[in-house]
């Protein structure tokens, strides 16, 4: 594939220009064009800056066209453009040319094509400029972006999997993390296709479940809050749960997952979440405390009991009696634990069994119990107990796990800036929701991410 820029010539009007993509072959073939770029005047030879951004502009909503769900289109924030737009525009083109070349090029020049491309958006240029993109594309645009590309990546996935292709593609997760105004966040997507199966499940043969489970993609967002608190001879920082929100997501319209899938809630569920904070400086700690105890639950017993009597025939004296007592254990379904490793706290969120407690990512169901219609994780997103929303989600607020792990800092860091790293991983599992099958699996993903905490303002 190549790039062609192609300027009309200024007679009888200013000349314009297209920037298109076309399969170079003997006879080339357009696979895409962007809006004629008007020059301002006849004399005119270059591109101004606001003549790039309207290209960029026709860029971003190309790419967006692609997406299943698209709402919105995009404008450019602001006037001018900052001086790291041109690695934003070449990442925005680059991942442009990554969907034309997997939904428009001709299948003989997708291997060659895809290769280059996915080293060129997987490096350390892209990664930084994606995270300038997301803060231009605000929110709801940035789910739509990720969306799209997720969407590409598993047909890019299912494609070579169907020809039985040996490849090694390099993992789609996108992450980004922001630091301001005592809040760390992590944002995270990984389409559920590209997650590591723990314990490589079975395959099902049943295309129909195989299409809802890998047409899905994870979002996760991870805010905490932090603070730092000056003392006589050393510093205090805490840090603990804002908000953890874990979703998966339909990558697909809601039609087309009905009709080649069982619907959008026939899939994966969050079944445990880790993350790890750990001060990079390790020699400028001098001691970490958490907040939380182990637990040690309430149980709640109900005790029934019954007795029974009957008299025997006639023709026989005595009395037969029984009795009978139940015993009935209360299990919340999430358990949240924090440790301590070194100077690195884990925090961990773990899904148990509603019936008999074992924790959900790392066990199977019985086969007895999918067989069984009232079964806990049997119409999970509309039962009243369900351990999720209604969407599929999971949300861990402060309200319950908002406690606290303290690091008490050397008081010569005073000024300075401090390293910290978060890394993390999800499990993902799936478990029979409407249908009768056997399959189920779980899957994971691992993430890392690098923040900054300047200890130079204090509450």
């Amino acid at each position: 594939m190549n790039l062609s820029v192609v300027k009309t010539p200024p007679i009888p009007q200013p000349s314009y220009v297209t920037f298109s993509i076309f399969a170079n072959y003997s006879m080339p073939i357009s696979l895409w064009t962007s809006k004629p770029i008007h020059l301002k005047t006849k004399t005119h030879q270059t591109l101004d800056g606001q003549d790039m951004i309207q290209v960029f502009v026709d860029i971003v909503n190309s790419v967006l066209k692609y997406c299943p769900d698209k709402q919105l289109s995009f404008r450019f924030p602001g006037a001018q453009p900052h001086g790291n737009f041109k690695d934003v525009f070449n990442i925005v083109f680059l991942s442009l040319a990554f969907l034309v070349c997997i939904y428009e090029a001709p299948r003989d020049l997708r291997p060659g094509c895809l290769d280059s491309l996915r080293t060129q958006l997987t490096g350390s240029k892209c990664r930084d400029a994606a995270k300038n993109l997301v803060k231009m594309l605000g929110a709801n645009l940035e789910d739509q972006w990720m969306q799209t590309m997720n969407l590409a990546v598993t047909n890019w996935i299912v494609e070579l999997r169907s020809s039985k292709h040996s490849f090694g593609v390099p993992s789609p997760l996108f992450s980004y993390a922001l630091s301001a105004s005592g809040l760390w966040k992590v944002q995270l997507y990984c389409p559920v296709i590209a997650m590591g199966m723990e314990e490589p499940a079975e395959a099902t043969h049943d295309e129909r479940l195989l299409f809802s489970l890998i047409y899905q993609q994870v979002e996760c967002v991870i805010q905490l809050a932090y603070r730092t608190v000056r003392r006589d001879n050393w510093i205090d920082v805490e840090v603990k749960v804002d908000n953890i929100r874990c979703d998966v997501d339909s990558l697909v319209s809601e039609t087309l997952m009905a009709e080649r899938g069982y619907g959008s809630e026939e899939k994966h569920f969050p079944s445990r979440v880790m993350l790890q904070i750990t001060p990079m400086q390790q020699s400028d700690v001098l001691s970490v405390s958490v907040g939380k105890s182990n637990d040690n639950p309430t149980h709640e017993l109900g005790i029934e009991k019954a007795f029974e009597g009957s008299f025997d025939p006639p023709n026989s004296f005595g009395l037969k009696a029984s009795v009978t007592e139940s015993l009935t254990l209360a299990i919340r379904p999430w358990k949240f634990e924090q440790s301590v490793h070194g100077n690195t706290a884990t925090l961990n969120w773990f899904l148990h069994d509603g019936v008999n407690g074992r924790e959900v990512y790392s066990s199977k169901p019985s086969k007895l119990s999918l067989l069984q219609p009232k079964a806990w994780f049997r119409d999970r997103y509309s039962n009243a107990y369900r351990p999720f929303t209604k969407q599929g989600g999971v949300i861990f607020a402060r309200d319950e796990y908002g406690d606290s792990v303290w690091w008490k800092i050397c008081g010569a860091t005073l000024g300075k800036t401090m390293n910290w790293e978060i890394q993390g991983w999800i499990w993902l599992t799936y478990w029979p929701n409407k249908q009768r099958t056997f399959h189920s699996e779980t899957r994971w993903l691992e993430f890392r991410e690098c923040l900054q905490l300047p200890l130079t303002n204090f509450s």
